[in-house]
């Protein structure tokens, strides 16, 4: 009773077999090819050469404003960091003044130094992986 019967193993196989061979029939073939019924009929698919959607006159006009804020912001930051450093380099005594000012320019060297270096290393990154 334990044993499944050789009958019962025929059917599951052709029952498996079947039901595989249906899911084949019903996926559709990957091929690179042109779909022959595409454009026959005249009917687009909403994508036109040089054709853009434009949004609201409004909401352009509210994405500008907002892009304007946004530049201005930075902008502001930027001065007040400045502004921020002087201040910090200001109210030190004239010996750490001069250590700081000397530690600004060996940073800018170091970056300096750093950029030629990773610009050559990226460029032939660039030229191994060119198609």
């Amino acid at each position: 009773m334990n044993r499944l019967s050789l009958r019962q193993i025929l059917v599951f196989l052709l029952i498996f077999t079947v039901g595989i061979s249906i899911c084949d029939a019903q996926t559709k073939s990957r091929s690179g090819g042109r779909d022959q019924g595409k454009g026959v009929s005249g009917i687009f698919s909403g994508k036109r050469s040089g054709s853009k959607i434009k949004a609201p006159k409004k909401a352009s006009k509210v994405i500008k404003e907002q892009a304007k804020k946004e530049k201005k912001a930075k902008e502001d930051y930027v001065k007040s960091v400045k502004e921020s450093q002087k201040r910090t380099i200001k109210i030190q005594t004239p010996d750490v003044q001069d250590r700081m000012k000397k530690n600004q320019k060996d940073i800018k060297v170091r970056e300096k130094t750093k950029k030629k270096n990773t610009s050559p290393a990226t460029r032939k990154a660039g030229r191994k992986y060119k198609k």
